[in-house]
């Protein structure tokens, strides 16, 4: 919940985590010596190059390709809306090794981000969480040594995927951090803004707001907890994962505008922190899998395994 703070600062460091995880899932051991062990140690930063211009919730999309040529392979592709992406020292990239087979012929590297041919485009301007560095990259002939690919060939989209079951539940505890102060700050208002005599905490239509506020909340980070403790536990939590995503991200958008509302003109306006909350909130609702994706993937999971019904 460092969210509660600040939303963007909170999404470069969970950037950071994300683009490590397709390391600590499939990485061999020179491979995580090299590339995890400098993380602490220098300190270093990462990014997750997956998203593309015309590939976002539909990876299988990506145009990025990667040829192998003797005992490199060369990357050519664009990426875009990388969280650190002009700071990072290295990259996790999925491209397609064998266009032909979709999924199956994706692969995933570790890219040094200082490697020739590799352009970082400007810093983007995004509605909310500005303090957090998104960026275009381009891969032009971009050599990587083959003792730079994950797993093995065609591994890529599924080692990419496996990624999320651990990163969306500190996502989703994100949004919950971000709901959290919007809720602090409602409050604190509708204690001291006074209308008809008496403070608008007072008033039945304000109560009801914070009341859904607090109940969103407790839900949200239950879920949140719940699909932590199953990955941790070693469970597959791709269903709660998805659950804890969708239903904190939707819930910090409504306590965001909700808290809106209950400044009334003052929360539309940029002295006063709601509206900043407002506009951060959104991105939960889009990033590492929108909202949609998310029920998609409930459904999914839900239909393969009818005994989820069942309380566990």
């Amino acid at each position: 919940e460092l969210a509660y703070a600040c939303t963007g600062m909170m999404t470069a460091i969970e950037a950071n985590s994300l683009a490590q995880m397709p390391l600590i899932i499939a990485a061999n051991d020179e491979q995580k010596k090299k590339y995890l062990g400098r993380m602490t140690e220098a300190p270093l930063k990462a990014a997750y190059g997956v998203t593309e211009p015309g590939a976002g919730s539909d990876v299988a999309g990506i145009k990025t390709t990667a040829v192998k040529k003797g005992d490199k392979y060369v990357i050519n592709g664009q990426k875009m809306w990388i969280t650190n992406g002009g700071v990072a020292d290295w990259y996790f990239v999925l491209a397609k090794t064998d266009p032909s087979a979709g999924a199956k012929g994706m692969t995933g590297f570790i890219v040094d981000g200082d490697s020739p041919g590799i352009t970082v485009g400007r810093k983007e301007i995004n509605m909310g969480q500005r303090c957090s560095d998104t960026r275009g990259i381009t891969f032009e002939d971009v050599e990587v040594p083959e003792e730079n690919v994950l797993g093995t060939e065609g591994v890529g989209f599924k080692i990419a995927m496996g990624a999320f079951d651990h990163t969306r539940p500190p996502v989703a505890i994100g949004a919950v951090g971000l709901a959290r102060r919007a809720m602090d700050e409602a409050v604190k208002y509708a204690m001291e803004r006074k209308t008809m005599g008496v403070p608008i905490a007072q008033h039945q239509a304000i109560n009801f707001m914070i009341a859904d506020m607090a109940m969103n909340i407790e839900a949200g980070r239950m879920l949140t907890y719940k699909s932590a403790v199953e990955i941790d536990s070693g469970n597959r939590n791709t269903y709660y994962a998805s659950m804890a995503k969708a239903f904190a991200g939707d819930a910090a958008n409504k306590i965001a505008s909700d808290a809106v509302q209950i400044f009334g003109g003052n929360g539309f306006n940029t002295e006063y922190p709601v509206e900043k909350l407002m506009r951060d909130a959104k991105i939960y609702q889009i990033y590492e899998g929108t909202s949609q994706i998310q029920r998609l993937i409930i459904a999914r999971e839900l239909f393969a395994d009818l005994s989820k019904i069942t309380p566990q």
